[in-house]
């Protein structure tokens, strides 16, 4: 027999353990379905960014850069370290226990809210009388019916033809977490954010790694002055970026990955690599789904297509997160859920596409929000430009991390910000000011006008804003 329910949302990543917890708030019975499995095969809600994304490479980066601090950058604060040696067991361990402390979190969760969770695939049977009824296959086969269904199922790594993931030799983000022994030459295909953030950790720990990218240019997403700087820095720390490059026949022996590929002058290259990650981007994940039992409809590139609302063409059924449109973003795919759950409620939820902050979690951190400079160039906009360098920043000095910049885009006439771009210490902290002035239409004036505490990496921010009017104070 079926249990009924007003919300059921396919999914516990960010999306859908968000859009059900928001739904429960709002008085609807809920249920969450999710079949993540942990170790022990047990229930691990939070979707890729909490068991294989998001949350363990930052636990790596933070584990590799104390590392790579302990034998460079101590010294210079009268810190003598003997003996530096690297558990990476217990480093990978630490990473373990963080995932699954945010896992449990989100069972409390739900737990705390009153949502239904149930371990096991969603997909669906047929829709009858305004409701849908939901198999869920998990330990034992179970049929729920809804009259609102949220489908939050995420995205999957994008493989390379031919060079299929097996996590032993060629990895996805899950592999390139999972890493046994520090490979001596690590090869990454792909310089977007999953392949520099996992690069970093294993250059911090030993390995020479060699990044191929197949775009002329580096981060074309991010503002061109902010992409050079990084560039710069990461190539300095030991990252090798090749740009341009076209990758040809990829071969695995038994303990090593030969890619050939041909460079940018149109030489042919070949590298061998004990072990290989293909980050290449990802595809929406509609697996077992069962959407044509209902006439679920996809778009020309496999995504749920949904419109401004994430609203399926189904009546009762949405979609959020990377598997519609928009920015594989964790934070973009709880915006939608709430919002989602706010319009089943008959509410207005609404989300703003022009302030979601971007990072990548380097180091230095790079983060951004709203247009960059070529884009604005190539939309005709008059605007003014302001950057300051975290070098003239006192707590960035005494930080010993002085890298990089913040830089501001306003309007020429109106000096309404448009964007903000920032590579340097803690970005990821320091972009969350420019949303919050973006959202209320701020001027870079108002930002100037701002007492900001001293000493402190903000002040980079007042001083970029105070530059766009070309007078800065400490530069």
């Amino acid at each position: 027999m079926s249990k009924n329910f007003d919300v059921v949302v396919i999914g516990g990543g960010p999306g859908g353990y968000i859009a059900a917890i928001r739904a429960a708030q709002l008085g609807f019975s809920t249920a969450c379905i999710d079949e993540w499995k942990n170790g022990k095969g047990g229930p691990a809600p939070g979707g890729t960014c909490t068991n294989v994304g998001c949350i363990p490479s930052k636990a790596l980066l933070q584990s590799s850069e104390h590392y790579e601090h302990a034998g460079h950058a101590f010294a210079e604060h009268g810190i003598e370290v003997k003996g530096l040696g690297l558990k990476l067991e217990q480093m990978l361990a630490r990473k373990d226990t963080i995932v699954k402390q945010n896992n449990d979190g989100i069972l409390y969760l739900f737990k705390k809210n009153k949502v239904t969770f149930f371990h096991g695939r969603g997909s669906f049977v047929k829709a009858e009388g305004g409701a849908y009824e939901i198999k869920v296959a998990g330990a034992a086969e179970e049929s729920i019916t809804a009259k609102h269904v949220v489908i939050a199922t995420g995205s999957n790594a994008r493989a390379l033809p031919g060079a299929e993931f097996d996590e032993k030799l060629i990895l996805s983000n899950a592999g390139a977490l999972e890493i046994g022994a520090v490979p001596k030459k690590l090869g990454v295909i792909g310089a977007g954010v999953i392949g520099l953030e996992m690069g970093s950790v294993w250059r911090r720990l030993g390995a020479e790694v060699t990044v191929l990218e197949a775009l002329p240019t580096f981060l074309g997403a991010v503002d061109e002055q902010i992409a050079k700087e990084a560039h710069k820095l990461f190539t300095k720390q030991g990252l090798a970026i090749n740009l341009g490059v076209k990758i040809g026949a990829i071969t695995t022996a038994k303990n090593n990955v030969t890619v050939e590929y041909t460079d940018s002058k149109g030489a042919e290259q070949k590298g061998t690599f004990d072990r290989l990650i293909v980050s290449i981007g990802r595809v929406p994940n509609t697996i077992g789904l069962n959407g044509e039992a209902v006439g679920l409809k996809l778009d020309e590139r496999g995504f749920v297509a949904v419109d401004g609302d994430c609203k399926t063409n189904l009546p009762n059924v949405w979609a959020v997160g990377d598997v519609v449109r928009g920015p594989m973003l964790a934070h973009k795919a709880e915006e939608e859920g709430v919002a989602v759950a706010e319009r089943i409620a008959g509410q207005h939820g609404h989300v703003n596409f022009n302030t979601i902050p971007w990072v990548i979690y380097t180091s230095p951190e790079i983060a951004w929000v709203g247009k960059t400079e070529q884009q604005l160039k190539a939309e005709g906009i008059a605007y003014k430009a302001g950057t300051f360098p975290f070098m003239a920043n006192g707590r960035a000095r005494a930080l010993g991390d002085t890298s990089g910049m913040v830089k501001f885009l306003a309007d020429a006439k109106s000096d309404e910000i448009l964007g903000v771009h920032i590579v340097g210490p803690v970005a990821s902290e320091l972009i969350s000011e420019a949303v919050v002035a973006m959202e209320f239409r701020a001027s870079s004036e108002d930002i100037a006008r701002i007492c900001h505490a001293h000493p402190s990496l903000s002040e980079a921010t007042k001083e970029a804003a105070l530059a766009v009017d070309k007078r800065s104070l400490n530069f």
